[in-house]
């Protein structure tokens, strides 16, 4: 109706004070605010018996006597001045006040939530008449007062199956038939009913109150849904992981006979590759030995050709030294040709009598340049004639430049002799001398020094020319030589890379012989690597094969094996093993009506236990029973925070062993700061022990028992008291009671799962044989709790290589090339069968242990019988309360004193009959005279019962003792002599 729900923070100082502050800032926001608003208060919540009252006051006139300060009256005056001026009414106190608890009464709705078990539910309607109180008026809600009671019955059968059908359908993990969901609908209301049914014959026969509510089949098909997913995805991905590890193994299997035939067709292969590579070898060592010894002539020559060079560049080095003497004289001849003009050699040209070193310098130059002279008389020698050059020599000058570049491009190779002799005498004359020429002429000083430069030129390349013509010939001879040395390394060179092909192809044949080689060497190893692996897993294949086929039949039945689970957990923690025993059996029944898949025998220990969790707990101090077992996993398994009917503190220090690494806080509700503890705990992740509880919860505790988290500033938080604190995901809270048989309201028993922890037979059996086993003989005691926790440890290993061998099968890609994986699994293996070897020892040695133990049974068992005799004096007188731990000493105590024996069948019945007689007395010291016999009796009876001597029937709740008249006077003679020994013992105890 989008009213505003506002409801009171109980914490452990909330008291009347802080009731009427939340009172009245409800009135106060309903009233002056005018908001409609819904108080909503449960009877958790009541504190005191005057919460009622006010809260009846309101319900009577919408106002508390007393409760608003001066000041808040005048707000509340101030506020209703416009409200009474609108009606007209005059601003009075009375009508200020009135209307303003009119507003509360139409704008604060109450909504009580109380239980109707029990006496105080209707004292409560009796002292508070107003919580049933009808007025006339009763439909007109505005104006009325009273409360409409609407009474929460039991959910029908329809509404359970709707209720049902309608989770299952929204379940995404479930993907059954239409039929087996429809199975599964009318099972969970067949489980519901039938535990109700149960609880009313519990209370019955056990006087044990337990309480079935819409909140447990909640309760019921939340756990079904939690724990169905969890499982079919454990059952899903362990046959993943086990099937995955097996096809690997038999493909493994596969690939040494693939790898066989790939072995056989390579080999053929591998021989011809090694012949080609011997082949190419012979043919290359043969071409090695041709190519070398061409190769040591092709040096020898090679020598030769050099030492023809070097002599070669002797002679011409000598020749060039030689014609370097000239190549000044000619470079200053030529140098002083550059610098002469036209005009010097046209002034020579134009001399008409020319001195005697010009005359002679142009008859040099004309008979260098071959120019024919004129024939002149002599004057003084009459008929003879002389050359005359100068004139020819004059006509040579007449192109002055031309004149210069002929001398310049002059052939000075190539003198003829006669040349060189006709110019011999000019050469020899003083007069040719270029000093003195300068003073005449300065063309003809150079022109003298060119005929000097071609005649030394001269002069030396006639000394140098048998130089040249030898070293024209040593040129030959090395032309030739350089051919033939050209030729064969040509042949040289053709052989190499002949042989270059060789060592390529030989090469190549080196490859593929070595990959040959190598591939059959990898093939080997393979094969090798795959014997390893499948000799190594050998007999695991056959154990995974039937763990493939086990987890298949359980993927077909898990859903009817996690539903009567579920059940179970939701429902049978308050019973004792027969009534859940027999619940279990009739839902099995009820599985097979309605054609649930299912196992043989969906019992819970099988269906969801851990046998290495459970060992541990074993190890912590768990009893061994199945009883106690079933309780452990139904904590591990509820939604809901556990509280355990603990009466001789065996869940107490269990939980103190289980977390004590973890860093347990263990509290109390008397003491003085618990909450802070338990505040701690929530924040920080720790487990925390509330122990020693009563009938009545704390409110306070409320949030925490029904896990009210919520987000704020993206974490995880809870209100607890008046702090929001951040709820951490490790808390875990455990609660503990030593009341033998609590009568927890439903408003409790749906916030908890009560798991009964109550001492069992079979449990205080085992107890009590480790006692006597350790005191009689603690060698073997000691060593059975050794072989225990090494039995334990030995199995988590085990388990965890074989988690640690089928993970690295089902990761691995090849686990035939896997080396390390081979390698990890051979270590693996190795360990796991080490440990299998110590564990079938360690059993063999347990299993002599527990012979030896077994003949100490009749002694617990014996003790189990006088426990629960003196147990159950409580159900006679209140006050008849005992200990496990004050039985225990009497116990310890009478086996000490009990009389030694050399025969273990005296031994242990000197043990009985002296405990029992101990015992006996002890316990008759607190008991009233009238109750002795009766215990007297009871011991008789139950010890008869072991013996097989008598035994009881049950029909219609009605116990029937069915002995003869031998046992009966049997029955008699034990108790006179029992009261007899009695007499003599108190006369003793007297003297």
């Amino acid at each position: 109706a989008e009213y505003e729900i506002r409801s009171i923070q109980l914490s452990k100082s909330y008291g009347v004070t802080e009731w009427k502050d939340d009172l009245k800032k409800f009135m106060l926001h309903a009233g002056l605010r005018n908001i409609a608003t819904v108080f909503l208060f449960s009877d958790t919540q009541i504190k005191s018996e005057s919460f009622l009252e006010d809260l009846n006051n309101i319900l009577n006139s919408g106002d508390v006597p007393n409760i608003y300060q001066i000041d808040e009256l005048e707000q509340i005056f101030t506020a209703m001045k416009p409200v009474v001026s609108e009606a007209a009414l005059p601003p009075t106190k009375t009508n200020l006040y009135s209307a303003y608890t009119k507003r509360v009464r139409q704008n604060l709705h109450s909504v009580v939530c109380m239980s109707p078990i029990g006496e105080i539910f209707r004292a409560r309607l009796r002292q508070f008449p107003a919580l049933v109180k009808r007025s006339p008026i009763q439909y007109q809600i505005s104006t009325s007062s009273c409360c409409t009671i609407d009474w929460y019955s039991e959910w029908p059968k329809d509404a359970l199956e709707a209720v049902a059908e309608t989770y299952l359908n929204n379940m995404p993990t479930l993907d059954a038939d239409d039929s087996v969901v429809n199975g599964l609908v009318k099972l969970c209301q067949e489980i519901h009913q039938s535990v109700a049914i149960m609880t009313q014959r519990y209370r019955d026969e056990m006087s044990r109150y337990n309480y079935v509510t819409p909140t447990s089949y909640l309760e019921l098909l939340n756990i079904f849904s939690k724990i169905f997913g969890k499982k079919k995805d454990e059952l899903v991905l362990a046959k993943k992981r086990t099937k995955t590890g097996l096809d690997k193994l038999l493909s493994t299997e596969k690939d040494v006979s693939k790898l066989r035939i790939e072995l056989n067709e390579m080999l053929p292969l591998l021989d011809q590759a090694v012949r080609e590579t011997n082949e190419t070898m012979a043919k290359i060592a043969e071409d090695t030995t041709n190519t070398e010894e061409i190769k040591t002539k092709v040096a020898a020559e090679e020598e030769q050709v050099l030492k023809k060079v070097q002599e070669t560049r002797a002679i011409a080095s000598e020749a060039s030294d030689r014609l370097a003497e000239a190549l000044p004289a000619l470079e200053a001849a030529l140098q002083s040709l550059e610098v002469l003009s036209k005009n010097d050699i046209n002034e020579v040209r134009s001399l008409q009598r020319p001195p005697q070193g010009v005359k002679l310098t142009i008859e040099a130059v004309c008979i260098l340049k071959q120019v024919e002279p004129l024939k002149v008389p002599i004057p003084s020698k009459p008929g003879k004639k002389e050359d005359d050059y100068w004139e020819p020599g004059r006509g040579l000058l007449s192109d002055a430049g031309r004149f210069l570049q002929s001398l310049r491009e002059f052939d000075k190779e190539n003198i003829p002799e006669l040349v060189i002799q006709k110019l011999q005498k000019h050469i020899d004359s003083p007069d040719f001398d270029p000093i003195k020429i300068e003073k005449n002429s300065k063309a003809c000083k150079s022109l003298c020094m060119w005929c000097r430069a071609m005649y030394t030129f001269y002069m030396i390349n006639k000394e140098v020319a048998p130089r040249k013509e030898a070293l024209a010939n040593a040129e030959a001879e090395l032309a030739i030589v350089k051919e033939v040395l050209a030729t064969k390394k040509r042949e040289l060179k053709k052989l190499e890379e002949g042989l270059r092909t060789l060592q390529v192809k030989y090469e190549d044949a080196i490859r593929k012989k070595n990959e040959y080689e190598t591939k059959v060497d990898e093939c080997n190893q393979r094969i090798v690597r795959a014997e390893r692996l499948t000799t190594g897993l050998g007999d695991e294949k056959i154990r995974w094969q039937e763990n493939v086929s086990m987890l298949d039949h359980s993927l077909e039945n898990v859903i009817g094996d996690v539903l009567v689970s579920s059940g179970f957990v939701a429902y049978l923690g308050p019973f004792t093993t027969e009534y859940r025993d027999n619940m279990v059996k009739e839902w099995i029944t009820k599985l097979k009506a309605y054609q649930v898949p299912h196992s043989e025998n969906p019992e819970l220990v099988r269906v969801l236990g851990d046998a290495v969790k459970i060992r541990s707990w074993q190890l912590a101090g768990l009893p061994k029973d199945n009883l106690s077992v079933q309780n452990g996993v139904i904590v591990q398994y509820s939604n809901r925070w556990s509280l355990f009917i603990d009466p001789q503190g065996q869940a107490n220090k269990w939980i103190k062993n289980m977390e004590k690494n973890t860093g347990l806080d263990v509290m109390k509700l008397s003491d003085r700061d618990y909450l802070r503890t338990l505040e701690n705990s929530i924040r920080f992740g720790k487990p925390c022990l509330l122990e020693n509880v009563g009938i009545d919860m704390d409110p306070a505790l409320e949030p925490v028992l029904l896990r009210q988290t919520y987000r704020q500033s993206g974490s995880t938080v809870i209100k607890l008291g008046d702090a929001i604190i951040p709820y951490h995901d490790d808390f875990r809270f455990y609660i503990t009671t030593k009341l033998p048989n609590p009568h927890y309201s439903p408003e409790i028993s749906v916030k908890v799962t009560l798991v009964n922890f109550t001492l069992s037979p079979s449990g205080l059996e085992d107890q009590m044989l480790a006692r006597v086993v350790a005191e009689e003989r603690p060698d073997l005691e000691e060593m059975k709790n050794t072989l225990i926790i090494s039995n334990a440890t030995m199995r988590n290993e085990l388990k965890a290589l074989e988690d640690t061998i089928l993970e690295k099968l089902s990761t691995s890609e090849n686990p035939v090339d896997d080396i390390e994986l081979i390698a990890a699994l051979e270590a693996s293996k190795a360990k796991s069968t080490e440990i299998k070897i110590k564990m079938q020892a360690a059993e063999q040695t347990e299993k002599d242990i527990d012979l030896t133990r077994a003949e100490y049974v009749p002694v617990a068992i014996n003790t189990q019988i006088l426990f629960f005799c003196v147990s159950d004096l409580a159900n006679i007188d209140p006050m008849y309360q005992y200990s496990l731990e004050w039985f225990t000493n009497i116990f310890l105590t009478s086996i000490q004193s009990a009389p030694r024996a050399d025969v273990l069948e005296k031994r242990i019945k000197n043990i009985n009959e002296y405990f029992t007689f101990s015992l006996y007395c002890n316990v008759c010291r607190s008991l009233f005279e009238k109750h002795k016999l009766l215990f007297a009796f009871l011991l008789t009876v139950r010890i008869l019962m072991n013996q097989k001597k008598m035994h009881m029937i049950n029909k219609k709740n009605l116990f029937y003792v069915k002995v003869n008249i031998i046992h009966v006077n049997i029955l008699l003679w034990l108790i006179i002599g029992l009261m007899f020994k009695l007499k003599v013992y108190e006369e003793q105890q007297n003297k």
